[in-house]
């Protein structure tokens, strides 16, 4: 077994997770589709939650350092909130699917406690880098921003749930819109 393998198992899931959900999640269909026999997914997880844990740290992990990468550039507010909501317009755009761990959120009472857990780091990713921009380096903001930051974050993954859920990029494009005509959104 090869990485590459491990590599196709963990894209297929996670492409899956953004538009199935994790009960969505089948070890026997997603070996159908990477052309492996089910048992060779389980050679590498074990489990459906070691899987989805997996995905979920890769997931985190790239994000951030997009992200992370952006604040180098050194561009203004208004360009990193731009590049922050076209990051979540981009998965709308592949195949109308949804942030996985937002997707993952709706399924939370159905997750281990490890998924759960990369879920909510997602999350607090998300709001210390809203925080920073928000902030523009200014320490003493970050805990006054903090609040408006999760507002931004829980907003954007509003916009995108409704676009899911009409299958409209438009919807999307029309809530960010309407967000930075009403100055939640630099």
């Amino acid at each position: 077994m090869t990485t590459k393998t491990r590599d196709r198992i963990m894209e297929a899931a996670r492409l899956t997770v953004q538009d199935l959900g994790y009960s969505g999640l089948s070890f026997r269909e997603l070996a159908k589709e990477v052309g492996i026999k089910s048992a060779s997914i389980h050679y590498y997880f074990p489990t459906k939650g070691e899987l989805v844990v997996a995905i979920v740290r890769r997931y985190v992990e790239r994000h951030e350092a997009f992200l992370n990468e952006l604040l180098v550039e050194g561009a203004d507010r208004g360009t990193l909130m731009k590049h922050y909501t076209d990051m979540f317009r981009r998965t709308l755009l592949n195949g109308n699917r949804m942030c996985l761990a937002g997707m993952l959120s709706a399924e939370r009472n159905e997750l281990p406690e490890d998924v759960r857990s990369e879920v909510v780091r997602w999350g607090e990713m998300n709001e210390h880098w809203l925080v920073g921009v928000l902030a523009s380096g200014d320490a003493e903001d970050a805990d006054r921003l903090r609040p408006r930051a999760r507002a931004i974050f829980a907003a954007i993954s509003g916009a995108q749930m409704i676009a899911h859920g009409r299958n409209e990029i438009s919807a999307y494009d029309d809530v960010i819109a309407a967000y930075r005509g009403s100055g939640l959104l630099p």
